[in-house]
């Protein structure tokens, strides 16, 4: 008699020819296996493709929902799914599309538990293919069904990947040598080396930070070379592991390019014979190379792995370690990489020029910001092995590119233990708190407060950034309303200064063993609060833009193709939009509209009145003849914000003040300099602007403003929109009446005591301009300008400054 399922398979050969036979599991519906593929930036994202009869194929996104991609990604091994997309947003597949209509309950173990039309009915092209975004958590104890045929491509499937140090490396960090050891259904198992390649080893050395590996030194692991008896006694209890069942059956084909072990496809199944395993080899044994970053030092009796020498290629924007916007160096000039074609191997090869390791995530679409200057790359091309992103196929013309578009990555970096030397303690929240920091005293480990002298934004960015919590929001030197662990009040670390650009706050420059605070600790330590907790950093997808925001930053691709279901996949997000990416507004200065608006004017004293008061003019004006003249150089100043968030003042209102002669209340009594320099650098005229006013004056099309002075309303600067201060109105100006006609430097400065954070430390935070004035030219009545150029310090950037008289300027601008 034959079996059920064979006479299943008859009658549909009969009745349904189009129709294809299927093995079924004892629960009755068919065995399969889920792989994600395609263009995918995460390893826990991509197209879902189905092995069903030997075949992969796709799915159709037709009924597809929220509920379907969590049996997904639960039958991936994954806690559950994040986010689905239509319309082939991972790239069309080829072949079977085996099932359409797909409706789920969320509660099936397999996909093919879920009710659709049958497998390999289907009226869908590939355009509609299917793709998930599962959370990068995977379920404890999970054991995924692994299929030793590598010409099935079926994907590595484990809880966790661990590099374990030998006992003589346990003390080093980073971890750069040991056995690697996978985890699978709650128990950690070691990788027989039978098929172990160098290509595998560059992608476990990627995933845990390092852009390299090296040849293995066995001599730790040889029982010949094992003198000593701790050596002796941990090899007799590898030993006693190898006769154990603790290794991972099956092998490993990696490409070399894979960001994780999970891209990499599972090799053949290794038999087990009796209690002996691995027979022919050892366990797997890794020796990954550290980046420059993170290489111990020389004194630490390890050689440098690379020279320092001048990169071409930066991160900027990025809250975390590794991650950023990025930009290369061309003629002197840094720039930007537009988003066409970025995906994750361009990402890994970034990563690893910059010392770390592969590409956690490639962005788009300026997640981390939106840089300046010119885009110098577009459609990057690159195979994952080159040495720089310069060696990588790329288009120079960058004509539809917008900073709208800036290519950002996250990187994997190593371990370090940072995030153990330091802790928050007393706040109402994990990401608020005093700071705490672990250090060495009278030959023990102690935790300490520190001195809250000197203590600014600059410093709180580094904790935050150490932690893991994204940029600083504030910096407190009085932390009295927290009760931190009364053990930790004493003072332990003093005379703290960043640059900001630190990895860890004992990097910064500080009094070391000899503590000076003459306030003390208590109430005086130093606090901080930073924007996210870690929590929400699981939360990047792109659900982070508004169903607006997104459909406006696809319009604005040169080619919709591929795109057009990403819009509507926002609706299907379960993230709340606030909890996406740590967020920090970024101020850019526009060079051009000052260099478009500079002039001269010679201005009575009695015109001037409101000035004087406010302090607007140099120490010469209160003795001044009010018939006498003021010198003043004039200009216009418009500040766009280009982060991703708005700049607020740090001020409440209760402590605005209000201006009597500009009607309104200013909320920051520093947010620019603008400063006069002599060619020695020596500053020797002033702005003398006190106070600002901060609001929308003007913003990208489709962006609503929602600051303004008038009134009591709230002040800042929204996202995509500029604050402008107009070369005609009070205070805009340096009072150069006492300077003697020669050659200087012009500098503006924004945020310069950096009171509030911003996404970039140091991204176009002074404009400088040489220029030279003439008291009198023949013929002319008025003083004129001569000469000059703008530069960007920073940035590399300069451009030529034509000088015009204000009745001359076409340049249209918006009034307060």
């Amino acid at each position: 008699m034959l079996p059920s399922g064979s006479i299943l398979c008859l009658l549909s050969i009969f009745l349904c020819p189009w129709v294809l036979c299927y093995a079924q599991s004892d629960s009755g519906s068919p065995v399969i296996q889920i792989r994600l593929a395609g263009n995918k930036k995460k390893h826990y994202e991509g197209r879902v493709e189905v092995l069903y009869n030997g075949v992969w194929g796709t799915v159709c996104d037709d009924d597809f929902s929220i509920s379907a991609a969590h049996v997904v990604c639960r039958e991936l091994g994954f806690m559950d799914a994040e986010a689905w997309f239509p319309s082939a947003k991972y790239g069309k597949g080829e072949g079977y599309i085996w099932l359409d209509n797909v409706h789920c309950t969320g509660a099936e173990k397999s996909l093919a538990q879920c009710p659709s039309n049958g497998f390999g009915v289907s009226d869908c092209k590939h355009s509609e293919d299917v793709g998930v975004a599962c959370s990068p958590r995977r379920i404890p104890g999970f054991k995924f069904t692994q299929k030793g045929n590598s010409d099935e491509g079926a994907m590595v499937h484990v809880e966790d990947v661990r590099i374990r140090a030998t006992y003589s490396h346990r003390k080093r960090i980073p971890i750069t040598d040991g056995f690697l050891e996978v985890k699978e259904g709650g128990k950690w198992r070691q990788i027989c080396n039978e098929d172990w390649t160098g290509m595998n080893s560059r992608v476990i050395c990627g995933m845990f930070g390092f852009p390299g590996e090296k040849r293995v030194n066995l001599r730790p692991y040889n029982a010949v070379n094992l003198l000593n008896v701790l050596f002796l006694l941990h090899l007799l209890r590898l030993l006693a592991d190898r006769r154990k069942k603790n290794y991972w059956g099956f092998s490993v084909n990696c490409t070399g390019n894979e960001a994780d072990l999970s891209d990499c496809k599972v090799g053949r199944e290794i038999q087990m014979k009796g209690n002996l395993t691995c027979d022919k080899g050892m366990p797997v044994v890794v020796s990954c190379v550290p980046g420059r970053t993170f290489a111990p030092s020389v004194s630490a009796g390890f050689r440098k792995a690379y020279r320092v020498e001048q990169p071409l290629v930066r991160l900027r924007g990025g809250a975390m370690i590794g991650e950023g916007r990025v930009e290369v160096l061309k003629n002197g000039e840094w720039g930007t990489v537009c988003d066409d074609n970025w995906n994750v191997n361009a990402a890994t090869v970034v990563c690893r020029e910059l010392g770390f390791g592969s590409a956690k995530e490639a962005l788009t679409d300026a997640r981390l910001g939106q840089g300046i200057g010119p885009v110098h790359m577009n459609e990057v091309q690159c195979s994952g092995f080159e040495k720089s992103l310069t060696e990588c196929r790329f288009n120079r013309d960058a004509l539809g590119c917008s900073h709208e578009e800036d290519a950002a990555v996250k990187c994997h970096v190593p371990d370090m233990g940072f995030n153990n030397r330091i802790r928050l303690s007393g706040g109402r929240n994990p990401y608020e708190g005093r700071v705490e920091v672990l250090t060495h005293r009278n030959g023990s480990l102690v935790w300490g407060t520190v001195c809250s002298d000197s203590w600014g934004t600059m410093e709180a960015m580094v904790v935050c950034r150490q932690l893991g919590l994204g940029f600083a929001n504030h910096a407190f030197q009085e932390t009295h309303y927290w009760q931190g662990d009364s053990s930790a009040d004493a003072v332990v670390m003093s005379g703290v200064r960043c640059s900001g650009t630190e990895l860890t706050l004992d990097q910064c420059l500080h009094h070391g063993k000899h503590v000076s605070c003459p306030k003390g600790g208590g109430r005086f330590a130093a606090g901080v609060s930073c924007t996210q907790s870690k929590k929400a950093f699981q939360k990047m997808h792109d659900c982070c833009f508004t169903g607006e925001q997104l459909l406006e930053r696809v319009k604005k691709k040169k080619s919709l193709k591929g795109r057009a279901g990403l819009y509507q996949s926002v609706a299907l997000c379960r993230s709340p939009p606030d909890v996406c990416v740590p967020a920090a507004p970024d101020l850019v200065l526009n060079a051009q509209l000052v260099e478009q608006t500079t002039y001269l004017e010679d201005r009575p004293m009695y015109v001037l009145q409101c000035a004087l008061e406010e302090k607007c003019l140099s120490k010469s004006a209160d003795k001044a003849d009010p018939s006498s003249y003021r010198r003043l150089l004039r200009f216009s100043s418009q500040i766009q914000n280009n982060g991703q968030t708005d700049f607020r003042p740090r001020a409440g209102h209760q402590s605005w003040v209000w201006h009597e002669c500009h009607r309104h209340y200013h909320s920051m009594e520093v947010f620019t300099h603008y400063d006069l320099l002599s060619l020695n650098g020596t500053k020797v005229a002033e702005g003398h602007k006190a106070s600002f006013c901060l609001e929308d004056t003007y913003c990208d099309e489709g962006i609503q403003k929602r600051y303004e002075c008038a009134n009591f309303g709230a002040q800042g600067i929204s996202v995509g929109c500029s604050d402008t201060y107009r070369h005609d109105i009070d205070c805009q100006w340096i009072d150069i009446t006492d300077l003697k006609p020669g050659d200087y430097l012009f500098q503006v400065k924004t945020n310069p005591q950096i009171l509030i954070p911003r996404q970039s430390v140091c991204s176009c935070c002074k404009l400088f301009w040489l220029f030279n004035f003439i008291s009198l030219l023949p013929g002319r009545d008025k003083p004129q300008l001569r000469g000059g150029r703008v530069r960007l310090h920073q940035q590399h950037h300069e451009v030529p400054l034509a000088l015009r008289r204000p009745e001359d300027m076409d340049v249209q601008l918006p009034h307060r």
